[in-house]
């Protein structure tokens, strides 16, 4: 019988995290990085990623950073191959990268008569296509492999509906979410695993930070049963878990790692 060290082990797999230059990615990358996997790290931010890379290459973590922004959904497959073809597989996709909407209808700017299109469009790109040419990717190789796991970031903005994000944010983490059961469905026989992860309210840069602002802060928190903000690290544990054989026999589940906002 495997031994708890043996089902969490992580060691020279090749993992994929999108969105791992800063906040829930470089969490992950940095769980995945510190427990002997081969982590390659993607984000649209060419500076900050060069930072996060170099800040885990100095904990001697196997890491490659990769500029993409995966709204251009066009590059997304050749870049993914051509990380299968130098690495040899693909064990491991974190499809994480996502962008904000902006302010939900709690404020005037976020009321449904004042949403603006581009924004709108722009959402629905990076959130929803970006991250259905992340999992395609992912997919075509481990279906060949007869293995992997695929982890995508939804939301709790994907069961639970909120005045503070916004439109554009809660519909394209509800198909993001039903992208998960669909794609367990198909890739299960193939021995794919395909889960998503529901986080709540993280301390991050996704809307230029907006968690550190005091004020937003705390109407997030309001909506929290534990009564606080989740920090980064929070999401390491769940992140060793969905990657390892320690999920072995998941698949087509969306997890909320969320304070309990699920159930208010």
């Amino acid at each position: 019988m495997a031994s708890l060290t043996q089902i969490f082990d992580v060691t020279d797999k090749v993992a994929v995290v999108t969105g791992a230059a800063s906040g829930l990615g470089f969490g992950m990358a940095e769980a995945l990085g510190e427990n002997g996997a081969r982590v390659v790290m993607v984000d649209v931010n060419a500076d900050r990623l060069g930072d996060a890379a170099a800040t885990l290459q100095s904990r001697q973590c196997r890491v490659e950073p990769i500029v993409l922004d995966i709204g251009d959904a066009a590059r997304v497959r050749p870049t993914i191959d051509d990380v299968v073809r130098r690495y040899g597989r693909l064990d491991v996709m974190f499809a994480n990268a996502g962008v904000s909407a902006g302010p939900g209808f709690a404020a005037p700017e976020g009321q449904i008569e004042n949403v603006a299109f581009d924004a709108w469009e722009r959402t629905m790109r990076v959130n929803l296509t970006g991250t259905f040419a992340t999992v395609q990717a992912a997919a075509a190789h481990m279906k060949q492999q007869r293995e992997g796991s695929i982890v995508v970031t939804a939301s709790i903005a994907a069961v639970k509906t909120s005045p503070l994000p916004a439109y554009a944010y809660h519909a394209a983490k509800a198909a993001v979410a039903q992208l998960v059961r669909l794609a367990a469905l198909e890739l299960g026989p193939h021995n794919v695993r395909v889960n998503g992860i529901a986080p709540g309210p993280f301390v991050t840069n996704i809307a230029n930070g907006r968690m550190r602002d005091p004020e937003a802060a705390k109407k997030f928190v309001a909506t929290v049963p534990l009564g606080r903000l989740a920090e980064v690290d929070e999401i390491k544990g769940l992140a060793l878990l969905l990657a390892s054989p320690a999920s072995s026999y998941m698949t087509g589940a969306l997890i909320p790692i969320d304070g309990g906002t699920a159930v208010m």
